[in-house]
């Protein structure tokens, strides 16, 4: 099978929807099948021997990590030369509705996923206003799709009681060759502890955005004795988590990948 994959965020961007699809194609690639991935340009063009077609963007102003593509006439051309079975876009906002204008103009079965929750993220940056308009066009572009996935069930239902249709679970999963407990070093304890590895360690594993909710841990920190913080990841709330966390032993650790990410957990 021939798949093309349109997506709004891919290496070498670090985020657990990137995570979650180079899973997937890496999966459908050992299977057999065949993957063309569409994402904002970022230098990478080859992933488990899928093809990048990366197209150029610019940074979102509230999320500078994130790109904004603009579907171009590049992307009929590529598909017209892979000629997929089905197109697969992961959560349609700009560079997804070429994905979707494509499978309705060539008559292509589209499946569509939701990872970002983002209703809810707009009243962390200011903006839930325009909640009720953000629904109206999720609902617009999901509701083309022969099949919509959700990665979680309260997502489900959420989609399903907001007019959202032909909704189905996409469990998540662990990769249980990778995360193993003899991964765990002293080493790491000593690098996520800041040289204290007695301590108690609280870990956290994500970006860093105000919809996290991360400085609701502080309080949890500050009650437990001999406790330290270690936040692994990065994003456009690091600063101001700096400064909420200044007067407490919590380590900014920054990304990691592979088996240092085994190694943390």
């Amino acid at each position: 099978m021939r798949i093309a994959l349109f997506t709004e965020t891919f290496l070498p961007k670090i985020d657990g929807i990137v995570t979650r699809l180079c899973h997937t194609v890496e999966h459908l690639q050992r299977a057999g099948d065949q993957v063309l991935i569409f994402s904002p340009e970022g230098g990478v063009k080859e992933f488990q021997g899928a093809k990048i077609c990366g197209i150029e963007g610019f940074p979102l102003p509230l999320y500078p990590e994130l790109k904004l593509a603009i579907p171009t006439p590049t992307i009929g051309k590529q598909l017209e030369l892979f000629q997929p079975n089905i197109i697969h876009v992961a959560n349609p906002a700009v560079l997804g509705l070429g994905g979707l204008y494509y499978a309705k103009k060539l008559n292509i079965p589209l499946v569509a996923s939701y990872h970002t929750h983002l209703p809810q993220y707009l009243h962390h940056y200011g903006l839930g206003m325009l909640e009720g308009l953000l629904w109206e066009l999720l609902k617009s572009g999901h509701n083309q799709a022969d099949l919509n996935l959700c990665t979680s069930t309260a997502m489900v239902e959420e989609l399903s009681n907001h007019g959202i249709e032909r909704v189905d679970l996409w469990q998540r999963g662990v990769d249980t060759e990778l995360f193993q407990p003899h991964h765990g070093s002293q080493e790491m304890r000593d690098r996520l502890s800041q040289g204290n590895p007695d301590s108690t360690i609280l870990l956290y594993v994500g970006r860093l955005g105000a919809e996290k909710e991360i400085d609701r841990i502080k309080p949890i920190l500050e009650a437990i004795p001999n406790a330290c913080l270690a936040l692994v990841g990065d994003g456009p709330n690091r600063e101001s988590l700096e400064q909420h966390f200044a007067d407490t032993p919590t380590n900014f650790v920054g990304y990691l990948r592979g088996q240092k990410l085994a190694s943390a957990y």
